[in-house]
């Protein structure tokens, strides 16, 4: 197990990295939340592209660092461009970050999920409580893009799913839970408001497409992203009276997140 000051060090260093590198995130996405993600990626340092049309990806996935797959939208021009997008990314090892967006809501949603997992084999699975539960087989008990179970109860789930498809699992919820074969972290911080801001969710996703470009470690990768989530979430809440200012003020602390800030206000335990 690494210590909590070993891994704010390198949670630090990635931050670095990632600005000084600036990759390019490919992003199909929810239609919902592309200005948010995209501004984001933008405040912490990446260069976002957003497409989903399936004769544009393969060029954009070749420039790029990261695939990002949310299923937020599953129009069939979607579907099709995420398949696409995805092949590519194997042929050329670049990681992908799938967010299995109301997974269990419908059969669409999940089977879709797991198909991706067995095709495309992600490098990160991201998702509430419930999407995790579901795309594992478990009884969750989704409420939209929301979750009513706790992420300890999708812990089980995660495990099953990392030992089945090799990928890391962040797993986003008041604490948020990171797995990777034998290694676990649980990261808190954050605003009670954030999930009363559209597509906070989709944000990490997002931030978590950045960071699998620079670290190559899957859980690693999965850490950075909880923790700068909650850092900046906690640094956004001190200046907002509601969610609508907390968007604002979450996209300044991304973009003057510093070190010391981070070694405050991180709360990681391996």
């Amino acid at each position: 197990m690494n210590s909590n000051r070993e891994v704010t060090a390198q949670i630090w260093q990635d931050i670095l990295m990632l600005r000084q590198e600036a990759p390019l995130i490919i992003n199909i996405t929810n239609y919902v939340v592309t200005n948010n993600t995209a501004n984001a990626l933008l405040a912490l340092g990446a260069s976002p592209a957003m497409s989903h049309v399936a004769e544009d990806l393969p060029g954009m996935i070749e420039l790029g660092g990261a695939l990002v797959v949310n299923l937020g939208t599953l129009a069939d021009d979607y579907i099709e461009g995420m398949r696409v997008a995805m092949t590519r990314a194997n042929e050329l090892g670049r990681p992908i970050v799938l967010d299995p967006v109301a997974a269990g809501v419908n059969r669409l949603r999940t089977e879709l999920a797991r198909e991706f997992l067995e095709k495309y084999r992600p490098f990160i699975l991201r998702g509430n409580a419930s999407e995790i539960m579901a795309v594992a087989g478990e009884a969750g008990k989704p409420k939209g893009v929301d979750t009513a179970n706790s992420v300890e109860e999708a812990g089980a789930a995660a495990r099953l799913l990392c030992d089945r498809y090799g990928c890391s699992v962040l797993i986003s919820g008041a604490t948020d839970l990171v797995i990777s074969g034998g290694r676990e972290a649980r990261l808190q911080g954050g605003s009670e408001m954030m999930p009363r801001v559209t597509g906070l969710g989709c944000t990490s996703t997002a931030l978590a497409g950045a960071f699998a470009a620079v670290q190559k470690d899957s859980f690693q990768a999965a850490v950075d992203t909880a923790a700068v989530m909650n850092v900046a979430g906690e640094l956004a809440a001190r200046q907002s009276p509601g969610p609508g200012s907390l968007q604002m003020h979450f996209l300044d602390a991304l973009y003057t997140l510093d070190e010391a800030t981070v070694w405050d206000l991180c709360n990681c335990k391996c």
